[in-house]
């Protein structure tokens, strides 16, 4: 449950600004793929897409034009490609043979991918380590920015700031509705550098798709640059990969679908050089120490072994802070050996009636609702002081309850007593015998 709260190098890259920039190719053997792989990404985009132009189809396999010029020349004087007019600057729009279609089917029955060439593993490997989450030091201005909207205890502020600094693990428990969600979400934006990632990897033959718009942000370049890397890589903001009570033992495996040969990176992967938040963790359908037994290795070295579908096992990084939320004392769920592994526990407390009455009176504005201490005392006196504990996800609730009822009773959303009382009654009946 979310609370609003408010807290007062190689060859194959070039540096710019001390910063891991991928830089573009300017032959084949630059790309680090061979041509077969290529004619065959440029016959299923083909026969999914019909007739395009040389220049189109470099965009769309995201290679410069003058790679895939001689390419497209040498698949032409093999009678797999024909073109039927000329777009000028050099190009033609290109179509496939019947010769060229049958190979095209070939390749599509091999792998239905189709997009962007994929990205070495090697210089991926290099990537990573290049943009580690570790070599970021976010400091006590960066943690203040980050967490901006939220009112937190200063002993959180002090404990997160080494935690972070460490790209380790860190626990987040507490009751339910204190921001422990929040507080996760916003870690990401401790950190200021933007990463480069590849949309799509080449891991022994295989080809796995990293870029998933769901974790990863993309952003443009600074003061409207022209672009000037290597376009099968994407920057992002440092990934935020949250999952819940869906994961599995499947979510940290590559994911394989035999109907079209397509590979999907495990949601760690997709995490690396960011964050990976399980929330809820001990809810997962799988127990707490499945989960962890098979990240032991992980978490104490930073490196994972995945397994491709052809059976190779290869070694990924695991560059990540991992961050574990929970209602459950950790101590309750895992033994001190597992707990060893996460270095960082950090409880997130119940409200005090002085931080309630903080949050209730930056949220008003927001709903519209004028807001005084007198209310506030009111709220605290007839419905919690020793009725109930108090959570921080408390007033933003009361304020949607408030506001709901003005809707339907289409009135300005005033916080009277009647409006409060009723309010409260609705949203505590159903949870008192849970409280």
């Amino acid at each position: 449950m979310e609370t609003v709260l408010k807290v007062t190098a190689s060859d194959d890259v070039e540096v710019q600004d001390n910063r891991f920039v991928p830089k573009v190719p300017k032959t084949l053997e630059e790309t680090g793929i061979n041509e077969v792989l290529l004619d065959d990404l440029i016959f299923k985009l083909l026969l999914n897409r019909g007739v395009l132009s040389g220049r189109r189809i470099a965009q769309e396999i995201c290679l410069p034009f003058k790679i895939l010029e001689k390419v497209l020349q040498d698949l032409k004087n093999q009678m797999l490609l024909g073109h039927r007019s000329t777009i000028g600057l050099n190009d033609f729009t290109y179509f496939l043979t019947e010769e060229g279609r049958k190979k095209a089917v070939v390749a599509r029955n091999a792998s239905a991918y189709i997009g962007a060439a994929p990205v070495p593993f090697n210089e991926y490997l290099e990537s990573v380590e290049r943009q580690s989450i570790a070599k970021e030091s976010p400091n006590c201005d960066d943690l203040k920015r980050a967490f901006g909207d939220l009112i937190l205890e200063s002993s959180i502020i002090d404990t997160l700031g080494p935690a972070l600094n460490s790209g380790r693990g860190v626990f987040l428990h507490g009751n339910p509705g204190n921001g422990k969600t929040s507080i996760a979400k916003r870690i990401y934006k401790c950190f200021r550098e933007e990463i480069y990632i590849p949309k799509t990897l080449l891991i022994e033959g295989q080809l796995i798709k990293l870029f998933d718009p769901q974790c990863h942000e993309p952003t443009g370049l600074p003061d409207k640059k022209p672009i000037n890397h290597d376009q099968r890589w994407i920057r992002i903001k440092r990934p935020a990969v949250i999952v819940g009570g869906e994961m599995d033992l499947s979510s940290v495996e590559i994911n394989y679908n035999p109907s079209t040969k397509l590979c999907e990176a495990p949601m760690q992967l997709k995490a690396n050089c960011g964050i990976f938040v399980v929330d809820d963790f001990g809810r997962q359908r799988i127990k707490p120490a499945d989960l962890l037994n098979r990240w032991i290795l992980p978490l104490e070295k930073r490196i994972d072994f995945l397994t491709l579908p052809n059976g190779i096992k290869v070694q990924v990084p695991f560059d990540e802070l991992v961050i574990f939320c929970t209602n459950i004392d950790p101590k309750n769920l895992l033994d001190e050996a597992f707990l060893r592994r996460i270095p960082y526990k950090i409880r997130v407390h119940d409200p005090s009636p002085e931080q309630f009455k903080q949050i209730m009176t930056f949220l008003a504005p927001q709903y519209g609702v004028e807001c005084d201490d007198a209310i506030i005392t009111y709220i605290l006196e007839k419905h919690f002081n020793g009725k109930r504990p108090m959570r921080c996800c408390h007033p933003r609730d009361i304020l949607d309850q408030v506001v709901n009822a003005a809707a339907y009773q289409r009135t300005q959303p005033i916080l009277t007593r009647e409006l409060i009382d009723f309010a409260c009654k609705s949203y505590f009946t159903a949870m008192e015998s849970v409280q």
